[in-house]
């Protein structure tokens, strides 16, 4: 241990030398590595959580700036992870970082999350945010949850010393969810999600060292234009706390309600300027036989959900089909799968011609 890097930590009370060995030996995982993700990971890093796990498979792009501040400019279009961990290990290089390139699935959540002391769920859906915490409580991780509704933020630690889950506060069939927008539909300032992400490191640090009070059976609410605190009581349901398995498909919503779609004229600027792209012809083999497919690779609309995995979703992947019409469907898909994943239908497909 680095008494001198951690003295501040070290001289305080109820905190000192114990502690400090407690979080060098902690192995932390981050699900998510955006608005909550990032100060999360900076404070844990900083001070001094001996390995922290992080998992996402997205990219930077130009509207993640002004919430996910530690990445910038120069760097939209790369992997997250990459610049995350090469910027938190240039930070602390005692820390232990472990990089998952890739969204938590149920193929892997628990092959992951087993590795670790706790979980924080920085995630943005929920779709993820059961997934995760139903491994948790499979695997008995505690977790910490926050996420971000406008001006507000939420904090609460699940799955901890028999206190309440996720479930517990949002059942699955909440009719609330259907009315909660997410960040892309309402929008949200940039210091909210860094609050939130603190809090949530600070939660993590009090179970991993011993100190303080954490926020199990309790869900904190800060309304940040007023700066109100509220507390909500959360009892523990046994039903959730006792599940079996995980389920076969955890749903994720498509980010907007419209499918993203690009014209023929963006998608010719887009392969001249070199920009990495996916094109997915989902027209049956015969048909894409038949014409030119712009060098997509085919994949019929009726086997894209079982033969998802071929496709490189660190790129802007283009759906292709003779009108326009099965593109949309299959842009959908790939959405539903997973919002997060930068897909497009090709607006009146090959018909239109160049």
């Amino acid at each position: 241990m680095n008494e001198e890097r951690y003295s501040k930590q070290i001289k305080l009370a109820g905190f000192g030398r114990p502690a400090q060995h407690a979080l060098e030996k902690a192995a932390v995982l981050i699900v998510g590595a955006g608005g909550l993700g990032t100060p999360c990971a900076q404070y844990l890093n900083g001070m001094g959580v001996g390995t922290i796990g992080l998992v996402d498979a997205d990219t930077i792009s130009l509207s993640n700036l002004p919430r996910q501040t530690l990445y910038d400019e120069a760097e939209i279009g790369q992997l997250k992870l990459s610049v995350l961990s090469k910027k938190i290990g240039a930070q602390n290089s005692a820390t232990n970082i472990i990089c998952y390139n890739t969204f938590l699935t149920v193929n892997n959540a628990l092959s992951i999350i087993k590795n670790y002391d706790l979980v924080i769920d920085a995630s943005d859906n929920f779709g993820t945010r059961y997934l995760v915490n139903d491994s948790c409580v499979l695997l008995n991780k505690p977790l910490i949850y926050g996420a971000v509704d406008g001006f507000e933020g939420q904090v609460s630690v699940l799955n901890y010393h028999n206190g309440p889950t996720y479930r517990c506060i949002f059942p699955e069939d909440d009719a609330r969810q259907n009315t909660i927008l997410n960040c892309d539909e309402q929008g949200v300032p940039g210091t909210v999600p860094a609050l939130i992400g603190t809090y949530q490191a600070m939660e993590a640090i009090k179970i991993l060292t011993g100190i303080g009070t954490p926020l199990s059976g309790t869900l904190l609410i800060i309304d940040t234009l007023s700066q109100s605190h509220f507390k909500i009581a959360v009892k523990p349901i046994a039903a959730n706390c006792g599940i079996a398995q995980l389920k076969d498909v955890y749903a994720v919503p498509v980010c907007t309600s419209d499918v993203p779609s690009i014209d023929r004229t963006t998608l010719n600027e887009w392969i001249q300027s070199g920009k990495k792209l996916i094109l997915i012809d989902v027209r049956t083999m015969e048909e894409f036989g038949t014409a030119s497919s712009l060098g997509a690779t085919n994949i019929p609309l009726n086997e894209l959900a079982q033969r998802q995995g071929e496709i490189d979703f660190s790129a802007t992947v283009i759906t292709i089909c003779q009108t326009g019409a099965r593109s949309v469907s299959a842009a959908m898909l790939l959405l539903k799968e997973n919002c997060r994943r930068k897909v497009f239908s090709l607006h009146g497909g090959l018909s239109l011609g160049k």
